[in-house]
């Protein structure tokens, strides 16, 4: 028989508000979701700019709130003056991180004008690789200035009259990465002096903005916390974000630790937390420096041989190899190979889900996320179609309830422990003990006095029967109840049916005395609403 398992929400835990741009996306040139999806002038429902209309269309409808953009490790020498003015004069450039030729088809004002037509905020990130503080003076003036100056009145001849008004400017990406281009992997130091110069050089430009530095790529990363510390010490009172980026791996099959995952991210977020606070105290500082997780997901990755001697961190050489045989691919927007995740549309929702979960436990410090895939995620396509994947579904219902303030729900349930594995030489991970079943959080909008509980089921085989404790919250009632489960987990939304997988409405549960009971089916994902 399964253990009960209870969730106590109450007014007294409140974590703190959620930002608009917790739930967002990313995007980089790179696979198919720039050149092909985003971007395809041969396609049926291709805009005068070459861009996809039904793409475009259903990522507007999501009301998405932000979007990362144009990378990634692509903008590491990525020259935007290069992709400004008429596409025909445009110079093709070599891409080394991805090792493509890119067109500069879209260019710099294609991304914003992008964002512009999808109704979402563009999250912009500079070339601090290759790029120059000059660079990054003249991109902010060409995309914020009004006018009056070479750079902004090039923008207006290039058909924007108006600012684009970008808000969110991050200083590079993953720069303690030996695999980025101007690498500052062994001085992070000289990294946070040149985004302190940048940083104040580009807000003397537009003082509405704000910035990021890079914190680590990885909780892996040989350098890290300190790297991330001693770049930000040299940049912290220019600065309002620290950008981290993380990956989770599970071995095949092992769905408990592909779904135990959010651990990890919430064992990083915590360190990064520390260290912030750490700097601000070192400053004397009483400004508040917070989190941007601008990259995540997880993946199912087959173990790989390790190389006992290497030492645990050996990303340098991973990066330091060079293949003579390889060589530059251009890519066709109207002919590029679909890519498929294994495995069905549930587990892979699941496992997304539970690190957007990890991120609204921590919405105090964290207030940009931008889910890697985000936008196949909402938006699921091929080269002729566009659907809903069960993701969609998760996704919408986090961006429709989770608002307000973040509350610390108290889960009590059956556990299980997770032995450390490692992937690769790289990718290690220490085991947990005594991981719940039950992964939760909540949310409270006060103003419209509204409460939602989110809760997935880690367990594979067993059904629990659940409580939520919501004696503290005298007055409120359900106003609503959803899951989605499926017996078959190997089952795909597609275009003919992407419905196959999607919340439905649960009808099964009681309430009394301030509890609710319900309960929640293997391997679910489920939401339940309160009003007042």
């Amino acid at each position: 028989m399964a253990q009960n398992a209870k969730i106590t929400i109450h007014p007294s835990y409140e974590v703190g508000s959620i930002s608009d741009r917790l739930f967002s996306a990313f995007m980089e040139p790179i696979g198919t979701i720039v050149n092909g999806t985003m971007f395809n002038p041969k396609h049926p429902t291709a805009d005068e700019q070459g861009f996809r209309r039904d793409f475009l269309d259903a990522i507007k409808k999501t009301n998405l709130p932000a979007v990362r953009m144009p990378g990634g490790n692509f903008v590491s020498c990525w020259q935007w003056k290069n992709s400004i003015g008429p596409v025909d004069e445009r110079k093709v450039s070599l891409d080394p991180a991805w090792h493509q030729y890119y067109t500069n088809e879209v260019g710099h004002d294609e991304y914003l004008q992008w964002a512009e037509k999808a109704g979402t905020e563009p999250l912009y990130t500079v070339n601090m690789g290759t790029g120059t503080i000059q660079d990054a003076m003249d991109l902010v003036e060409y995309t914020n200035h009004k006018g009056g100056t070479y750079w902004s009145d090039m923008r207006r001849k290039n058909g924007h009259d108006e600012p684009y008004n970008v808000k969110m400017w991050y200083l590079g990406n993953e720069m303690d990465g030996p695999w980025q281009l101007g690498s500052f992997s062994s001085n992070p130091e000289g990294y946070g002096s040149k985004v302190l110069e940048s940083s104040k050089a580009i807000r003397w430009i537009d003082e509405t903005i704000e910035t990021a530095v890079c914190g680590s790529s990885a909780p892996f990363m040989e350098g890290f916390p300190e790297w991330d510390m001693k770049a930000l010490d040299k940049c912290y009172d220019v600065v309002d974000y620290v950008s981290v980026h993380h990956y989770h791996s599970a071995p095949p099959g092992d769905i408990r630790a592909l779904l135990g995952g959010s651990l990890y991210y919430e064992d990083f977020i915590n360190t990064e937390i520390a260290m912030i606070d750490y700097v601000a105290s070192k400053h004397r500082s009483p400004k508040q420096v917070n989190i941007s997780f601008d990259e995540y997901g997880a993946m199912v990755r087959p173990l790989e041989p390790l190389h006992p001697g290497y030492g645990r961190y050996n990303m340098a050489r991973n990066h330091y190899r060079f293949d003579p045989e390889r060589r530059y691919i251009k890519h066709d927007p109207d002919n590029m190979p679909e890519r498929e995740f294994p495995g069905g549309d549930m587990i892979h929702a699941l496992s997304m889900a539970s690190i957007q979960l990890a991120l609204l436990r921590h919405a105090d410090r964290v207030k940009i996320g931008c889910m890697t895939g985000g936008l196949s995620a909402l938006a699921a396509s091929n080269h002729d179609h566009v659907w809903k994947s069960a993701s969609h579904y998760v996704f919408m219902q986090l961006l429709e309830y989770a608002k307000g303030t973040s509350l610390d729900v108290k889960v009590d349930c059956e556990t299980y422990d997770m032995p450390g594995y490692a992937i690769e030489d790289t990718s290690q991970y220490t085991g947990k003990e005594g991981v719940n079943y039950i992964d939760a959080a909540g949310a409270w909008d006060k103003e419209k006095k509204k409460i939602a509980v989110f809760a997935i089921n880690r367990n594979e085989e067993t059904e629990y029967p659940l409580t939520i404790d919501l004696k503290g919250f005298e007055g409120y009632k359900p106003a609503g109840a959803y899951t989605m489960h499926t017996d078959y987990p190997d089952i795909k939304n597609t275009y003919e049916n992407d419905k196959a997988l999607m919340p439905e409405t649960e009808e099964s549960f009681t309430f009394e005395n301030g509890e609710f009971k319900v309960y929640v089916k293997p391997l679910s994902w489920n939401v339940y609403l309160f009003e007042s």
